[in-house]
């Protein structure tokens, strides 16, 4: 008899960050590159070129992260919100693309089905929605009767 292990089904949207994370590594990997190349040209391109070898450092992590992501059985990882954030700021050196990549990212991992598939794979319980408790009882906004007070009774003729 053979033990069969089953991995948590990938959403959809896992596989577009994935896919979507991929292409950034790539374009940013060549957009740094072009830039550190074209920054040899100058004097002050020289100077500049740790800022401009930024992008080609986080198309490499991007790069191992989209991996990570594809893996088959998936690899135990965390939401790289870090990344989703440093393609935004990529826009500091013209690369447009990576900025949309990392704002449907970070939309994307504020997903319910992601979240969920984050929290299966690393082990912990997935995140149930809170039930709302139940609303209280309407409240007359009338006073109740008094019962007439001992003294004040009037005497019948």
């Amino acid at each position: 008899m053979s033990a069969q292990f089953t991995n948590p089904e990938k959403p959809t949207f896992v596989n577009v960050i994935a896919w979507m994370t991929l292409a950034s590594g790539v374009v940013n990997l060549f957009w740094g590159l072009g830039l550190s190349l074209t920054g040899l040209l100058s004097i002050v391109g020289i100077i500049c070129i740790p800022f401009m070898l930024l992008p080609t450092i986080l198309g490499v992590f991007e790069i191992i992260y989209a991996a990570k992501l594809m893996s088959n059985p998936p690899q135990i990882t965390q939401p790289s919100t870090t990344i989703a954030i440093l393609e935004i700021v990529s826009a500091l050196v013209g690369n447009f693309f990576s900025v949309v990549v990392g704002i449907l990212a970070l939309v994307f991992y504020n997903d319910v089905t992601v979240r969920d598939y984050f929290a299966r794979l690393n082990g912990s319980a997935p995140l149930v929605p809170m039930v709302p408790a139940a609303p209280a009882p309407p409240v007359d906004p009338t006073p109740p009767a008094e019962p007439p007070f001992p003294g004040d009774e009037t005497p019948n003729s």
